[in-house]
């Protein structure tokens, strides 16, 4: 069964023909000031890759993409995209980028595997894919924590805008943004899971950065939260005595009164990390697959990159109490029939 929740009393502070008016203006004015702090163009990606490239982003490994077989291409395998993160560093290469320079992208994908739809997951999946070359000295935590400054800047200037456009919309996202280790997280909060840590810390802080996801936490064991090992850096140790050179932009949602996931970045693996990442996980085999090779013989930039939710962003500007009010997906009968009693309108 889902959890979903049900804002008591709640009713959407604009009707659903001005709610798309809204998603369309908060799109076009976030990716041009995303663009203009990281200095990133935009280019059009691939809905599918060929299966057994290593090019598509397995997430947390166990997820299935959807696949379908091309007949003018011999029957060929090919899958729906989880996301991005490999193909942009791929495109990097291809476009013979320098540091500094970077592309972002929209990311739409289907993920049947979503364990729980609710009202922040979704089976279908849309998001600003970013990437940008970096020089080896800028594989560090602190052009890291620029980087996530710099996105949450073009985060809350695109909700002051949207809110000057729509009075009936307030801003309530602080003016700055705090990092935490998960480390750190660990320690202060041992009774608590990764879930409940990021509640309050998104609660007293309102945004929050939280570094190092997905290496082993030393108290635990286990990962904040689960990462693929072959994008990003989750295991270099930093000048801080952490591990970890990625992680989440989290902020406090007033409506469902929970934290909130907005964005997973960070600075991607080179040969070394790549290497020690696999081992951890027992996954040596895929330095055999075409992506992996290519990073391995140099073929392609070190960078940083990352992901946005689009709908995530405008379910928060316009203060939605469900993901299905911005975007047009499937859902169980049941979470359709109680969000039609709670004046909640899915798409």
């Amino acid at each position: 069964m889902s959890s979903l929740y049900l804002p008591k009393g709640y009713q959407p502070l604009l009707d659903e023909l001005r709610t798309e008016e809204a998603i369309g203006k908060i799109k076009q004015h976030f990716q041009n000031n995303l663009a203009f702090e990281l200095n990133l163009k935009r280019v059009t990606a691939p809905l599918f890759v060929l299966s057994g490239t290593g090019i598509n982003d397995d997430l947390n490994g166990i997820e299935k993409p959807v696949s379908f077989q091309i007949r003018d291409l011999g029957q060929a395998s090919a899958e729906i995209v989880h996301s991005l993160a490999k193909w942009k560093r791929m495109k990097l290469g291809h476009l013979k980028a320098v540091p500094g320079e970077g592309i972002y992208t929209d990311m739409n994908a289907i993920r049947p595997d979503e364990e729980s739809l609710d009202n922040i997951h979704s089976i279908y999946v849309d998001q600003w894919d970013w990437e940008k070359v970096v020089q080896r000295k800028e594989r560090s935590l602190d052009y890291l924590k620029e980087t996530v400054c710099r996105i949450y800047y073009a985060i809350r200037r695109t909700e002051r805008y949207i809110c000057q456009d729509y009075p009936t919309l307030s801003p309530f996202l602080p003016e700055n943004i705090t990092f935490l280790h998960a480390e750190d997280l660990e320690k202060e909060y041992p009774g608590l899971s990764s879930p409940e840590r990021e509640n309050v810390v998104a609660q007293q802080y309102g945004a929050v950065f939280i570094i190092g996801i997905g290496g082993a936490l030393p108290g635990s064991g286990q990962p904040h939260d689960g990462r693929a090992p072959d994008y990003d850096d989750w295991s270099t140790a930093t000048t801080a005595g952490h591990q970890g050179l990625n992680g989440d932009i989290v902020v406090y949602n007033p409506i469902l009164k929970r934290s909130f996931e907005l964005s997973s970045m960070g600075i991607r693996v080179d040969q070394t990390a790549l290497l020690h990442q696999l081992e951890l996980r027992n996954e040596t085999k895929r330095l055999e697959l075409n992506w992996h090779k290519a990073l391995m013989a140099d073929e392609m930039p070190l960078s940083i990159g990352g992901g946005i939710g689009q709908s995530r962003l405008c379910m928060l500007y316009l203060q939605k109490a469900h993901i299905g009010e911005i975007q047009a997906s499937l859902w169980p009968e049941e979470i359709a029939r109680r969000c039609r009693e709670h004046h909640i309108p899915l798409l």
